[in-house]
């Protein structure tokens, strides 16, 4: 049994962590924490785990040693912690930004903001399971990368990889309320979000760093631009990538290209359909799942190929992809934990 506790639990991350860890057969949560709700039960913010779990939030300064310690707090503050935390477990998974870009001076130009504890970025392993499988699983230290980020570089990587597209990837994104966060502001107030569809960022996305960081071993001419978009969704995901195909490129030899690099792996499906409904990857139905679903489509017209990723942004964007990180560490499966296979219809 791995003895984990979570530091910062009270919000959408550190529940979504509980939901999964709770019925994870090789875990014992020792602690999970929160200043605000100190001496609380977990179930007034987590209704969901009413008769799941008694546990109640410990204040930070309670937190014991234990073996594996899940980070679960807002951007820049677990740099402020991490000398600390590290003393307290053998290992550690960072949900949040501040150990995802490896160099000090990336960070700082995309996040505005000086790192303070620049001597272990180089120690963590970006999270991203199906690219750094290898090393996480020799690795003490994990950073669990942005969601956007994650189906980002799933849908692009075998394309990338062997050499499919070339020119600037254009990747549309539209995000969902959770990604925001637990934190209410004038933009999550339900009579400004109701129904919209805001163009919020239309460039300078954070997560472009995360995506040339990863993807820039397989290309020396890594052109990447972000557009993010808020809709009325409360979980999920949905990137539409628009690159261009190397002069030649046919459908076979993408559907090859993916089948090369995911053929295997348990949380990637590509979905690519010639009838039905869900033709193509639905964020609203891998609503608590691990999945990312990835399509694509050639338009010979335009000679573009578009590629379309989905996935929860709270589970394989966050929570679940830091279990699976998990459960490579310990040397379990790592479907472990993350069976769940959503619901239908939702």
């Amino acid at each position: 049994m791995i003895n984990t506790s979570i530091f910062g639990a009270s919000g959408y991350a550190g529940g979504e962590l509980l939901r999964i860890l709770t019925g994870h057969p090789k875990v014992k949560i020792q602690q999970v924490t929160s200043r605000q709700f100190a001496g609380l039960p977990v179930s007034l913010v987590n209704p969901n785990l009413r008769k799941k779990t008694d546990l109640v939030f410990s204040h930070p300064d309670q937190l014991k040693k234990c073996d594996l310690l899940f980070i679960a707090l807002p951007n820049g503050e677990s740099m402020k912690y991490m000398n600390k935390l590290k003393t307290l477990a053998k290992k550690v998974i960072d949900l949040g930004a501040d150990y995802r870009l490896r160099e000090q001076v990336t960070f700082e130009n995309w996040y505005k903001q000086k790192h303070l504890n620049p001597e272990m970025l180089k120690k963590f392993v970006y999270g991203v399971v199906e690219l750094h499988r290898d090393e996480i699983k020799k690795s003490s230290y994990v950073a669990g990368p942005g969601c956007e980020a994650t189906v980002s570089i799933l849908s692009l990587y075998p394309l990338v990889k062997h050499n499919l597209i070339e020119g600037k990837i254009i990747i549309d994104a539209k995000m969902s309320s959770s990604q925001a966060g637990l934190k209410p502001s004038l933009s999550s107030h339900h009579p400004e979000r109701s129904g919209v569809v805001r163009s919020y960022m239309p460039s300078g996305h954070r997560h472009t760093a995360e995506i040339i960081q990863e993807l820039s071993p397989f290309s020396d001419k890594l052109d990447v631009a972000i557009s993010a978009t808020a809709i009325d969704m409360v979980r999920g995901l949905l990137v539409t990538i628009h690159t261009i195909p190397k002069n030649g490129v046919t459908e076979k030899e993408v559907w090859k290209a993916y089948r090369a690099e995911y053929g295997n792996e348990p949380f990637i499906r590509i979905v690519k359909e010639r009838q039905g409904l869900y033709r193509f990857p639905e964020p609203k139905i891998l609503q608590g799942t691990n999945f990312c679903d990835i399509g694509f489509e050639m338009d010979t017209v335009s000679k573009r190929l578009v590629i379309i990723g989905a996935i929860d942004n709270l589970v394989k964007g966050t929570a679940g992809q830091a279990v699976q990180a998990m459960n490579l560490m310990y040397g379990y499966p790592e479907e472990t934990g993350l069976e769940f296979p959503g619901l239908h219809p939702i």
